[in-house]
């Protein structure tokens, strides 16, 4: 899945509607490798059936490797969330 045309397509998106900055926040730069996550888990059925939420872009956000890592290891220490909320943020957590 992660090597499909599909997929490369809709990361790139990501990252362009993120401007590259973790969880869309502009006070956060993602300076290194850029992950895309999926807010709603995956499964392999999901995968196996092609489901809508593997590229649906409302179930995406950029965010950087430590923050990735700490969203799926469970290390809040790892992440910072920024303190203003905007309309239509993407970011997946309430303040």
């Amino acid at each position: 899945f992660y090597r499909s045309a599909e997929w490369k397509n809709i990361r790139n998106f990501i990252i362009t509607r993120d401007d590259g900055f973790d969880l869309g926040s502009r006070d956060r730069p993602i300076l290194g490798k850029i992950m895309i996550h999926h807010l709603n888990p995956l499964t392999p059925e999901m995968i196996e059936h092609s489901d809508t939420m593997l590229l649906d872009p409302d179930n995406l956000i950029s965010c950087s490797m430590a923050t990735h890592n700490a969203i799926h290891f469970g290390d809040a220490d790892l992440i910072s969330l920024p303190l203003e909320r905007r309309p239509n943020d993407t970011i997946p957590w309430k303040q």
